[in-house]
């Protein structure tokens, strides 16, 4: 019903802008015909609009990989430097968390944990809606900021890094193997606002896959039982994606092309002093309107991103 609601809204979405470039363009022949100005300008305005819209679509299109339609893990852990990159860390959190509200997405908080003084060190968010993951993917990376920071009582400008991890939720079409023999199972006390229980036992689960190194932790449940199944869920999740990004990697070097997926690579600064700019660093798409993108308005560089990425698959 899912796939089926989402097929449905494409089609209309598409016989919505085949009726307003038909309508407008007879709108405008017939102001242009009457030398009326204004109707002229308002049908340019409408059909400019209609094109941004059809670009959307073409790159709604183009997620068509096999996890694009699925909810994501988004998760934020802030690189070396104390508190000032624990704040820029919970900075990124809040941001992709607006971004996914503005989109009508639910947003659950699967783990967290905060910074001694501020900020958090990591956190791991649950984004659910329609191609949540295909539109975040490209978002894994090292996110740069330059500041005077608030927390410096000489303010002085800093320059904080945090890493940033995208992974498909699996579901049930995806069969992903994970034994129990290879599995090292932590339990720890839960953080934060909870029940009587939550901060009371040790209800926060860290599982760490032993043949990879790859750690997850949830604390979201009220029982140990409920993040331990959350945080395999997780596991299942980011060696889904690791498998992925190796397929991706394969395909780069068979094509003799330089692969910048992954980790390690910076994909996007922004600067806030001495001067405002966002800019990315793998398709130059740049903005002065820095308060607007940490308040989420991040559809330009997913956009820019996405086709980037898109062309990058067809030429090669």
């Amino acid at each position: 019903m899912r796939e089926r609601t989402q097929v449905s809204q494409a089609v209309e979405a598409v016989r919505r802008i085949e009726a307003g470039v038909r309508d407008n363009v007879e709108l405008l022949e017939l102001a242009e015909s009457e030398g009326d100005t204004e109707m002229i300008a308002e049908s340019e305005a409408a059909l400019n609009e209609l094109m941004e819209n059809a670009q959307r679509r073409r790159l709604e299109s183009l997620l068509s990989g096999e996890a694009d339609n699925n909810d994501a893990y988004l998760q934020v852990n802030a690189g070396a430097g104390g508190t000032e990159a624990q704040d820029w860390g919970e900075i990124l959190a809040r941001m992709y968390t607006r971004w996914a509200e503005q989109h009508e997405y639910t947003v659950e908080i699967i783990e967290r944990s905060d910074g001694e003084e501020a900020g958090l060190k990591s956190c791991t968010l649950k984004i659910e809606g329609p191609q949540a993951y295909g539109w975040l993917k490209t978002e894994t990376g090292v996110h740069r900021l330059v500041r005077i920071s608030p927390f410096d009582s000489n303010a002085r400008r800093h320059t904080s890094f945090a890493s940033v991890a995208v992974s498909p939720v699996v579901d049930d079409d995806i069969n992903i193997e994970v034994e129990e023999k290879d599995l090292r199972v932590d339990t720890y006390r839960s953080s934060g606002k909870g029940g009587q229980h939550v901060n009371t036992t040790d209800s926060a689960v860290r599982l760490t896959h032993l043949p990879t190194g790859i750690a997850v932790a949830c604390q979201a449940g009220r029982s140990q039982h409920q993040n331990k199944a959350e945080a395999l869920r997780l596991l299942k999740a980011r060696l889904y994606e690791a498998e992925l990004m190796k397929r991706e990697e394969e395909a780069a070097r068979e094509h003799g092309e330089k692969t910048d997926i992954g980790w390690g690579h910076q994909i996007r600064s922004y600067v806030l002093q001495p001067y405002q700019m966002i800019k990315d660093l793998r398709t130059g798409v740049e903005t002065s309107n820095a308060q607007g993108v940490l308040d989420g308005d991040l559809d330009r560089f997913l956009e820019a991103s996405l086709a980037h990425r898109a062309d990058s698959e067809s030429k090669s």
